[in-house]
């Protein structure tokens, strides 16, 4: 296992990850198998989304916050709205490798999503 180590610069913000992953495939040696990718943290996520447009990241915290607003909520720490939208976006996926490489669609790229930075994060993957 493997883990990329990421110093997040704000308390959200969405993070390309593509290439990290992709080298460790490629220093994997594996052609053909799967790579399992897992955020340890509950407060933050992973997602694939769009990678030719930077503005997609922007709209979706955005839209997860006019969805999951940061209220008043009865967790002491203040950070309900984190844990949800961690919740709703996900901590894990789970990625095909094929001739060496992940497959992703042409405009798909992997993203860590902070929501409750910034902090210092990992982010695991495992290539079988």
């Amino acid at each position: 296992m493997e883990a990329i180590k990421i110093d997040t610069p704000s308390r959200e913000a969405i993070i390309d990850i593509t290439d990290e992953v992709r080298k460790i495939v490629k220093v994997s040696g594996i052609k053909d198998g799967i790579c399992f990718i897992h955020v340890p943290h509950t407060t933050a996520g992973v997602t694939i989304n769009e990678n030719a447009d930077p503005d997609v990241k922007e709209d979706i915290l955005r839209g997860l916050n006019e969805i999951i607003p940061q209220i008043r909520f009865k967790h002491i720490e203040g950070n309900s709205d984190a844990h949800i939208k961690s919740v709703l976006v996900g901590t894990s996926i789970n990625l095909m490798i094929e001739n060496g490489d992940i497959q992703l669609g042409t405009w798909q790229g992997l993203y860590f999503c902070e929501f409750d930075g910034p902090r210092h994060r990992k982010v695991y993957v495992k290539i079988v």
